[in-house]
């Protein structure tokens, strides 16, 4: 019954009233001028054409009039706007609106964890933290190391490994010399750091060409419990490309023979840590996708695993939702000050937070940062926010959290990664192609167009959700027992695919 309601688009249907306050509603179908819609049983008929996703008015609206959506303001009319017309970067204007923050008055319990707790196989590290795969890594302190490290990664291409070594895998970047001594280095070696001693790596190489800032010595000291899974070489001090090649293969050798003994084992669904994220949103990310992935990080929060948050760039101007929800007022503090840093970070480079938006994103219905991001927070479901970390920090807290990143997808990836999510949800509605060198990344569609397009890519059609054959908490269950699936060994499109981003988040100056 539902999916013929779907196929044949009628007045009540054609149109998603998300709150009883909303002046505006969102085409679930593309809509002609002259549509008749039905919305909560007011007549409405479209003066515009209006692309699937975006913003129809249902009454009259005045200039600088609040426009709403999901019962919070997206701006303010930029005109008069007459009922049916259609609502967007032409008419609706963006303004920082002034924020009213309801700080916790006590510390919020936690609610007791869930019982029957579920679990997957994984690789238990000697930390305590859980491995969802089992790879050598190969990691480049600077620029200067990056190619010998893809060398030695693509060396192993035609090898067979053994059954429980999912690769060798090369991390090169761009970055390690040329910085200043301070926020910058220290933000770089902590990313390194994180994803040298991921509890989804068996063991690592680090790699310097011997002479830039970026000294591979910060990463050898002998107090890490994983001290012994870690070998440092340099291209001055092996001979050159092809001398360290042959010495990062002597080292490997030793690794794999240790690796392959490692087997996975149940462990309980606490060990998971999250990443929550989304690339290439449109108006369905806060409608289907988000809601549903936010659902199954209440369900991960309720079993003490990690859901994490990340974004800052698409947290401001719902980030008094997040304070509202926060644990205490220390951790909601720490959330506004990441929000005040971001300001002064753009302002140094004249930006706005309205930059954020792309192309695709407007397109695809998003008029501006506001409307991102209450979209973008539906992520992070309902659950109190325990702890907000920097870029790269471990995380060490259960329950759902945050993490200071931008919002660019391979650098807010490669932070989180390097913060110890052993797996990453990715919600997308244009179609992002991304994932990670070690962490798997579930790729879930906002939309069916999209998942169909890019069936290769995607792992989860949240578009179910707009064309009414399911269910928010439907698929926020089925994403859930896929984070299971994968997290014991099933492979995510962006693995199948070869995906291995990888971008380090660099504050500058360059030297």
């Amino acid at each position: 019954m539902l999916l013929d309601i779907a196929r044949r688009p009628t007045a009540e249907n054609s149109a998603i009233h998300l709150h009883p306050t909303d002046n505006v509603a969102v085409a679930r179908v593309p809509l002609s001028t002259g549509t008749e819609l039905r919305v909560d049983g007011v007549r409405v008929v479209t003066l515009d054409a209006i692309p699937a996703g975006h913003k129809v008015a249902l009454q009259a609206i005045a200039p600088g009039e609040i426009v709403r959506r999901y019962g919070q303001s997206i701006g303010r009319a930029g005109m008069a706007i007459e009922a049916g017309r259609h609502v967007h970067t032409h008419n609706l204007s963006f303004a920082e609106l002034p924020l009213h923050y309801e700080f916790p008055a006590s510390e919020t319990p936690l609610p007791e964890p869930a019982r029957n707790v579920p679990s997957f196989l994984g690789y238990a590290r000697e930390d305590g933290r859980v491995g969802t795969r089992n790879y050598i890594a190969v990691v480049a302190a600077s620029n200067c190391a990056a190619h010998t490290a893809e060398l030695i990664a693509r060396s192993y291409a035609g090898e067979t490994l053994p059954a429980n070594v999912d690769g060798v895998v090369a991390f090169p970047h761009g970055e390690g010399c040329g910085h200043a001594f301070g926020p910058d280095v220290d933000q770089l070696r902590r990313t390194l750091s994180g994803v040298l001693m991921h509890p989804n790596v068996s063991a690592a190489v680090i790699l310097g060409l011997g002479c830039e800032v970026n000294q591979i010595d910060h990463y050898l000291g002998s107090g890490s419990p994983r001290s012994g899974r870690l070998a440092g070489l340099t291209l001055q001090s092996s001979g050159g490309t092809r001398g360290a090649t042959d010495a990062a293969r002597r080292e490997i050798a030793r690794f794999m023979e240790q690796a392959a003994a490692e087997s996975r084992t149940a462990a309980p669904v606490s060990k998971i840590v999250l990443g929550l994220n989304c690339g290439g949103s449109d108006s369905f990310s806060g409608i289907t996708a988000n809601p549903a992935l936010g659902h199954c990080s209440d369900l991960l929060a309720g079993y003490r695993g990690a859901p994490v948050l990340a974004e800052t760039t698409e947290i401001f101007g719902a980030e008094y939702l997040l304070v509202k929800r926060s644990k205490n007022r220390q951790v909601a503090e720490k959330l506004l000050s990441c929000i005040e840093h971001y300001k002064r970070y753009l302002k140094r480079f004249e930006g706005s937070f309205d930059d954020n938006p792309t192309p695709g994103n407007k397109a695809g219905g998003l008029s501006n940062i506001l409307e991102k991001s209450l979209g973008a927070v539906a992520k992070g479901g309902a659950s109190p926010l325990v702890d907000v970390y920097e870029y790269a920090e471990r995380i060490t807290a259960p329950g759902f959290c945050f993490m200071n990143t931008p919002g660019y997808d391979p650098v807010s990836l490669t932070g989180l990664a390097a913060g110890g999510c052993n797996l990453i949800a990715f919600t997308t509605g244009r179609g992002s192609a991304i994932g990670f060198p070690t962490v798997p990344v579930i790729k879930i569609a906002t939309n069916s167009a999209t998942f169909r397009q890019m069936s290769d890519n995607m792992d989860v059609n949240a578009g179910a959700i707009a064309d009414g054959e399911k269910t928010v908490p439907e698929v926020g269950r089925a994403i859930f027992d896929l984070l299971l699936e994968v997290a014991s060994g099933r492979r995510t499109g962006a693995e199948r695919l070869g995906h291995q981003e990888f971008v380090p988040w660099r504050i500058g100056p360059v030297m």
